[in-house]
């Protein structure tokens, strides 16, 4: 199936897309505030498509927890980056919110995606989807972002993953939105601890079963981090390696921060796999060397 997302087209079965992290935030979590003037989120969001990003993921708000965004705040910090991009590149754009509100404001500025981290928690989210052309990733995560949350609990992480999403899925087709603009995301990190995640990157395949374009955002999370014992600044090597075990288990979008390095690896990967034929073929492939 062919997937018209924005101004760009996805054949899922054959392709992995790279979506780029640009955060207008002065707290997040890996780049702490690097993008947050607008102008350094624009380039940021530029100079990735010209690196190879198939979209880029622009977030106002971090979902770990911290002080209150209004809805006002972050649809001034989110909108401007969204206009700019849309108007300077024909990368997908995706709005990472949990707020109707504030992916109302962004897919009228040119966003194509809402990528919900509270999996459609706010009850007017899957109207205002359904009233527009755009796509919704449904991720999962436990309760409200930004707040203190107990010690994260599953009886079988991956078994209650797999439920919640697809109740969400269906509540977003009761609401009127067409399956084919659905993705999901079981949501590495959100509310579970580094053995939750490292099972639900084993097992991911039951997550992709479902028959929906899978998305995984793994890059520099904690559960690699703990797994590797290293820092947040040194876990590129982890986090590509996570990213591939994805794939091979069935993700076809993964959310990353180092875009030429996730190129390089999803083609690889692809070729790999034989989603996708090598750039070029010229190891002993000269007729003297058949001889």
């Amino acid at each position: 199936m062919i997937h018209r997302i924005g101004r760009r087209e996805f054949d899922f079965d054959r392709r992995v897309a790279v979506m780029a992290v640009v955060n207008r935030t002065p707290d997040s979590f890996f780049d702490q505030g690097a993008t947050f003037a607008l102008d350094r989120a624009v380039e940021a969001a530029v100079r990735a498509a010209d690196l190879g990003a198939d979209w880029v993921d622009i977030g106002g708000v971090p979902f770990g927890r911290g002080p209150v965004v209004s809805t006002a705040e972050e649809i001034d910090r989110v909108v401007p980056v969204v206009e700019a991009i849309a108007a300077a590149s024909d990368v997908v754009i995706s709005v990472d919110t949990n707020k109707a509100d504030v992916a109302r404001a962004a897919i009228a500025a040119g966003a194509a995606v809402i990528n919900d981290t509270s999996g459609l928690g706010d009850p007017e989210m899957a109207g205002v989807a359904a009233a527009s052309d755009a796509y919704v990733v449904i991720t999962h995560s436990v309760g409200p972002p930004r707040v203190e949350k107990p010690p994260a609990h599953f009886d079988d992480v991956v078994g209650e993953v797999r439920r919640f999403l697809v109740e969400r899925v269906e509540r977003a087709e009761a609401a009127g939105i067409p399956r084919d603009r659905l993705i999901i995301d079981p949501g590495h990190d959100l509310d579970k601890n580094t053995l939750h995640s490292l099972e639900l990157t084993r097992r991911l395949g039951e997550i992709a079963d479902i028959g929906l374009p899978l998305l995984v955002a793994v890059s520099n999370k904690d559960f690699i981090g703990e797994s590797i014992d290293r820092p947040k600044q040194e876990r590129l090597a982890g986090s590509l390696a996570a990213m591939v075990a994805c794939i091979e288990r069935g993700a076809r979008i993964v959310r990353m921060h180092d875009v030429p390095a996730t190129v390089d690896a999803v083609r690889m990967t692809e070729a790999i796999l034989g989603l996708r034929e090598p750039a070029r073929l010229e190891h002993n492939m000269h007729p003297t060397h058949n001889v």
